[in-house]
């Protein structure tokens, strides 16, 4: 299991509008094979110099190769829907986490 990280920050003016269609969009990725759950968080909005909100999302995804085979398929559409929709208003970086060790509290 690996993540696909989607970093977002988006302007104020449209920050309800945008994250009701991140909301649906989420919906959508998570029908591409290998996508197994996704996670919204808040980031602080310090980062969008408190002109914005600041948002991230992980995909978990089962395999490397299914991540491929979005990036070579759907990804473009996908990223595009966005831009249309709101143009220059948001800005998205993406990167993909790899687990190489997991650490447990064996107290608790």
């Amino acid at each position: 299991m690996l993540i696909y990280e989607v970093n977002l920050t988006v302007s104020r003016d449209i920050a309800s509008e945008y994250r009701i269609w991140l909301q649906s969009h989420i919906e959508e990725m998570l029908k591409n094979s290998g996508f197994q759950a996704a996670k919204f968080y808040q980031r602080d909005a310090d980062e969008a110099g408190g002109d914005g909100e600041c948002w991230t999302v992980h995909y978990f995804v089962d395999s490397r190769a299914a991540l491929n085979d979005y990036f070579d398929g759907p990804a473009n559409g996908m990223r595009e829907e966005g831009i249309k929709r709101f143009g220059g208003k948001f800005s998205a970086n993406r990167r993909v986490l790899e687990p190489l060790e997991k650490f447990v509290d064996e107290n608790g």
